[in-house]
């Protein structure tokens, strides 16, 4: 009997410490469900602090312009016999590029030459007898009068043969072809445009306030729309005697390297001049920094190592931070923040001090130095 009643008690106390432990469980789990819901990770993107050497530089906009360029034209009306170029070649200078019917002209040019033949000869002739008393002084004065006046006529109908032939006058490439063989061209028609295009200028503006930071020789890169991914490397090449007094700024220009003649004259460019040595600046994208009148702040994540189920622990930690200059979607920082260190780039409305976050960065937010709109 007695042995019974043990075992009752055995059994009770067995069951009633099951209910007792389960409650204690159940007010421990209820206990960490609260305390999740209480402060649930946050879902942020973030990135790793790097540290970049940017150049001060000025930008400016301006146009690309020709070392020499010309659109080509005769002096002098007439009929185009001869074309001796084709649309886009390059020519050097001195080459023939037209010629206008001249047979009258040339005709007459041998005329004239032939009477300063004649001229000549009579001149020395008379100069001989001179040397034996044979023939007066003035005789002699009459005949080299003669013939000064003779080759002068033969040298004005050259001039005027040479007005019907167009020739380069640099060297460089030309462009469309505006005439046609046998075309009647007035005087001054344009026939081709010639543009000298290696090394080529970009005339640019900056205000006055700028000019103590430019000076001759100074490295500048041009960039054009057409070409988004190249860079044209160049210096100034001169800065303007005067400041223009309805706009308070002073064109500048610059010789740049044109060897593959991408760039042609007309076309609009931005210019950067660099305008001091490099600086080492820890640099974030500016969606990082929080800016608000107390100070601009950004959250870090720490990794407090892993919880019981070896799940990593990351926890924000905010840091008031000292900005420096911008450069594109980019902020340098010059206090606040190390390199290397992961900083929130996007959900930092929702993070204060010690909260747990979870990262996703399938989606980064923009950090181009040099951003470029895209068409869509």
């Amino acid at each position: 009997m007695i042995k019974r009643m043990v075992i009752m008690l055995v059994l009770t106390g067995v069951v009633l410490g099951g209910v007792f432990g389960f409650q204690l469980f159940k007010a421990s789990m209820i206990q960490k469900v609260m305390a999740s819901l209480a402060n649930p990770p946050q879902t942020v993107s973030t990135t790793v602090a790097t540290a970049q050497d940017w150049r001060s530089t000025l930008e400016a906009v301006g146009s690309v312009r020709a070392v020499n360029g010309a659109n080509l034209s005769a002096e002098v009306p007439g009929i185009v016999s001869a074309l001796h170029f084709e649309s886009g070649a390059d020519v050097k200078a001195g080459d023939l590029l037209l010629e206008l019917e001249a047979s009258d002209d040339i005709a007459h040019l041998n005329a004239l030459k032939a009477t300063a033949d004649l001229q000549r000869i009579v001149f020395e002739r008379d100069s001989r007898l001179l040397k034996n008393q044979a023939i007066a002084q003035q005789q002699v004065d009459t005949d080299k009068s003669n013939l000064l006046s003779a080759e002068s006529l033969a040298d004005q109908q050259q001039a005027l043969v040479d007005y019907k032939s167009v020739k380069a006058p640099f060297s460089g490439r030309l462009g469309i072809r505006q005439v046609d063989l046998g075309q009647y061209l007035p005087a001054g028609t344009p026939i081709v445009t010639l543009q000298q295009l290696d090394p080529i200028y970009v005339d640019f503006y900056v205000p006055q306030q700028a000019l103590a930071a430019i000076r001759k020789g100074q490295p500048v890169t041009a960039k054009v729309d057409t070409f988004p991914d190249r860079s044209f490397k160049g210096e100034v090449s001169s800065i303007n005697a005067q400041v223009d007094t309805a706009t308070r700024t002073v064109q500048i220009r610059a010789s740049v390297e044109n060897k593959d003649f991408l760039l042609l004259p007309g076309m609009f460019a931005t210019v950067d001049i660099e305008t001091a040595a490099p600086q080492h600046y820890v640099t974030l994208p500016q969606t990082a920094i929080a800016y608000n009148s107390y100070g601009d702040i950004a959250y870090l994540v720490d990794d407090k190592g892993k919880d019981a189920n070896g799940q990593p622990q990351l926890v924000a930690r905010q840091a008031f931070v000292t900005t420096g200059p911008t450069r594109g979607d980019q902020v340098a920082i010059l206090d606040g923040v190390k390199a290397g260190e992961t900083v929130v780039t996007a959900g930092q409305l929702k993070l204060r001090n010690g909260t747990p976050v979870h990262v996703d960065n399938t989606v980064q937010p923009a950090n181009e130095a040099n951003p470029r709109p895209v068409d869509k």
